[in-house]
Parts: C-alpha cells; structure tokens; sequence
C-alpha cells in the first residue's frame, strides 16, 4: 500500500469510526483515538468483505460497501465499549 492509499484509509477510517459510533444508541465509554481505530479496521475489513461479495467496485458511490464498514464499525464500538465497562 501506497503513501497516499495510507492516508485515504486513515481518513476513510475516522468517517466511519464516527457514523459507527452515531449509529449505537447510547453513551459509549470509549476515547476518540478507540473510535478512530475500530473504524479503521472496520474500513479495511469492510473492503475486503465488499471485495469478496462482489460489491466493492460500483459505477457509482459504493453505497453497499459504506453499509457494511459502518455496520463493523458500529459492532466495533459497541464491542469494546462492553470490554471497557467491565473492568
């Protein structure tokens, strides 16, 4: 991966990290650099899932692919928001 392909994850990442968090109702008891790196991973594991099901290059805005990251995101947060409540 590229410098700038880095960047463009890194960004992509933070949007969906936040509609992510929107999307749980609630109060969640994590930082923003927790919601910055779940929704990273949930960008890439969002890709690659899209990659997979044959959704991920669209002619248009790749609507299902955004669904499915912020879906991940969403569980992402409310995972370790739970993991944090714990302790």
């Amino acid at each position: 991966m590229e410098i700038d392909g880095l960047i463009s994850a890194i960004f992509i990442g933070i949007i969906i990290g936040v509609l992510g968090r929107l999307a749980v109702p609630g109060r969640q008891r994590i930082g923003l650099l927790w919601t910055i790196a779940v929704g990273i991973a949930a960008a890439l594991v969002g890709s690659a899932i899209a990659a997979v099901l044959g959704v991920a290059d669209t002619k248009g805005v790749d609507w299902i692919e955004w669904l499915i990251q912020i879906g991940l995101a969403a569980v992402g947060v409310t995972a370790l928001d739970r993991a944090k409540t714990r302790r």
